[in-house]
């Protein structure tokens, strides 16, 4: 049964329109934590155009369930990481000119350096999960890594229209899955997922972790945070 991440990077965006302290993105983790989230995940970006360096230490210092802390390899994010003592470090591609994360690390490009990153972490006590997209080279290339886990990519599936376009999307995900258990890591998945998409994912085969954020930030602006995270809870585990 897949375990909810709850990620509130778009409080902060909503907070960093005017640069002033509402909504406090600390106050939705601590109601996504009572509501049954099992994590938080948020992306501290090297632009800090929502996530701020003080919501992070913050809410390593509040949130009692799993901190998964989203970076870019970088020394000052490393250096970062190590400092907050994060549970888990998601490792992900970052453009200062993309409005959300476009696609996955390329391992394959990058091996050295996402190895050596990797091991840092994990010296420090930090799991580490790479954000990949569903290519079994890709997963292949993050076992060589050493990596805990991967999360893939679910972008391509969400924004499928066409019913062939979504199964042959999904069957991705499903092999890049199957490969990532074979290979003894753990399996995540996220970006785009909804209350409309997430159930065929939630029911991938060992599918251990699932983060989802913007659609329960949008759906919280109706409902409360509270019963967006139910919500999502209830799907998943269907």
């Amino acid at each position: 049964m897949a375990k909810l991440g709850v990620n509130i990077d778009h409080v902060a965006t909503v907070r960093q329109a005017r640069r002033g302290r509402e909504p406090d993105p600390v106050w939705a983790a601590a109601q996504a934590e009572l509501a049954g989230a099992d994590g938080i995940t948020l992306h501290l970006r090297e632009d800090r155009r929502h996530i701020q360096d003080r919501d992070a230490r913050v809410l390593r210092e509040t949130v009692q369930i799993k901190y998964n802390l989203e970076m870019a390899a970088t020394e000052e994010m490393v250096s970062i990481a190590i400092s907050l003592h994060a549970d888990q470090v998601t490792l992900v591609p970052e453009k200062r000119e993309e409005i959300t994360t476009e696609g996955g690390l390329d391992i394959i490009g990058n091996q050295k350096r996402i190895a050596d990153v990797t091991r840092r972490l994990q010296e420090s006590g930090i799991e580490v999960s790479l954000f990949i997209d569903p290519v079994i080279e890709q997963v292949e290339a993050s076992k060589a890594c050493e990596a805990d886990g991967v999360e893939l990519h679910t972008g391509c599936y969400a924004n499928a229209i066409k019913d062939e376009m979504l199964a042959e999307e999904l069957e991705k995900l499903v092999l890049s899955g199957r490969r990532t258990r074979d290979l003894g890591m753990k399996l995540h998945a996220g970006h785009g997922l909804n209350y409309l998409n997430v159930i065929p994912v939630a029911r991938i085969e060992g599918i251990e972790e699932l983060n989802i954020g913007h659609s329960i930030i949008s759906r919280a602006i109706f409902v409360g945070i509270g019963e967006a995270v139910r919500e999502m809870k209830r799907l998943i585990t269907i």
